[in-house]
């Protein structure tokens, strides 16, 4: 299957456009692939202005990784941010975005269904209950 992240990415960076807001990005630089400068990661992660008017050539495509150019100090450089190495998109002002996971990693297997399409239960297994704190 094809990555969900640049069809997130580009839902999330509408909405906040359209909200009126910035989009920013958290990059994990130490993924193989990442083109940034040097310097401006703060423990290993980078955060990205993504607006339209910090960027040129942003390429929010379903290609192998975002790329777009931005200024760094005053000098326009070019950025690549392979899938796996982009973290976060979140509106500036408010905080509000989303926070991507691995998707490589098998979602965790449940009891298998039986013939009646019941759940197996495992041995020893609990139903779970609550308890009224005061």
């Amino acid at each position: 299957m094809l990555s969900r992240k640049p069809y997130l990415l580009r839902a999330m960076h509408e909405w906040i456009v359209d909200s009126g807001h910035t989009p920013f990005i958290v990059v994990d630089t130490a993924i193989a692939g990442v083109e940034a400068p040097a310097g401006y990661a703060k423990e290993g992660k980078l955060v990205l202005n993504l607006s339209h008017t910090a960027t040129h050539g942003l390429d929010l495509g379903n290609n192998q990784q975002l790329e777009f150019e931005t200024r760094f100090g005053g000098v326009s450089r070019r950025v690549c941010v392979p899938w796996d190495a982009l973290l976060a998109i979140y509106a500036q002002e408010t905080g509000q975005g989303i926070v991507f996971g691995p998707e490589d990693q098998p979602a965790p297997a449940g009891p298998a269904p039986a013939k009646g399409g019941q759940p197996v239960k495992s041995a020893g297994a609990k139903k779970p209950s609550l308890k009224v704190v005061k």
